[in-house]
């Protein structure tokens, strides 16, 4: 589904690439923040089940528009990997900038 990320009932989505390594923690961290901001306009999920690829078109199908997946790079600098579901196109963004990136797009 297509919807105006405004009017999307799951806003965000942040997904451990693996669960080990760190990843889940980062991502829980990443997802409480998400949540404290943004949960009042709706649903920020995790989840770390089933391969990434799976994760991302479970998230395609509720209309989800943005997915923030923690990987061995976030580990390193910082950074977190953003999926636009339009677009299926990816970029990188510090994990410090994600409620920035989130805001902008939601106009909240």
């Amino acid at each position: 589904m297509r919807f105006h990320p405004r009017l999307a009932p799951i806003k965000a989505a942040v997904f451990p690439l693996v669960n080990k390594d760190g990843m889940p923690e980062v991502a829980e961290k990443l997802h409480a923040e998400l949540q404290g901001r943004f949960g009042r306009l709706g649903f920020i999920e995790t989840d770390a089940k089933q391969t990434i690829g799976k994760r991302y078109a479970r998230m395609d199908e509720g209309g989800c528009p943005f997915c923030f997946t923690i990987d061995g790079d976030t580990m390193k600098d910082n950074t977190v990997t953003v999926r636009d579901r339009d677009t299926g196109g990816q970029e990188r963004i510090g994990t410090g900038n994600v409620a920035m990136y989130l805001r902008e797009r939601l106009g909240d």
